[in-house]
């Protein structure tokens, strides 16, 4: 059973993040790198890490869907009851953005991608913050996804601010993707 972090380790990730940093936490399938979606030169510092371009967007994750209310609140009845009756669980939707996020986040994109987690880990950690995270596979971009904590270490030694213990959970894969207003899967 995956247990949520002690407080103590939750205030030395989420200091991390305040200062600035990038933090490795597992998640449903995979470990996971997380920062603080709003500042520009830590998300640039986690693509830097993973070897991913900017263009390509990435995922927010958060504890529960109020987190995401900003994003959330034009979407329609039939909209917001898709996404509640997959959350929280392992289901990434993208949705409209409509200039909400920065360009650091949805990349090219005029959709976001979403989630709201059931991992006690990522769900402390964001509720912990109070509010959503990026959250990206722990891995070099090409490379399989990290699913124990040397494997993170081995892809990024010492230039993590901070790793949250943990295991990951049951899923044998990262998360699916989903566009929202098509019902397109992305990643499945």
């Amino acid at each position: 059973m995956v247990r949520p972090p002690s407080s103590l380790r939750l205030q030395a990730a989420v200091s991390a993040l305040r200062r600035g940093g990038v933090i490795a936490c597992p998640t449903e399938a995979v470990w996971g790198l997380s920062c603080d979606p709003q500042n520009e030169g830590a998300v640039a510092h986690l693509l830097a890490l993973k070897g991913r371009p900017v263009a390509k967007g990435l995922i927010l994750v958060a504890a529960h869907a109020g987190q995401l209310d900003f994003l959330l609140s034009d979407l329609t009845a039939q909209q917001r009851q898709t996404l509640s009756s997959s959350w929280p669980g392992p289901a990434t939707w993208l949705v409209p953005h409509q200039g909400r996020v920065p360009s650091w986040i949805c990349g090219v994109h005029a959709t976001v991608a979403v989630r709201v987690s059931a991992h006690p880990v990522v769900g402390a950690l964001c509720a912990a913050w109070g509010g959503p995270l990026v959250s990206t596979s722990a891995n070099l971009a090409g490379a399989r996804p990290a699913r124990e904590a040397f494997q993170v270490r081995r892809f990024f030694g010492n230039g993590l601010d901070y790793l949250l213990p943990g295991r990951v959970g049951a899923a044998g894969r990262p998360t699916s993707i989903r566009d929202l207003l098509s019902g397109q899967f992305i990643r499945d």
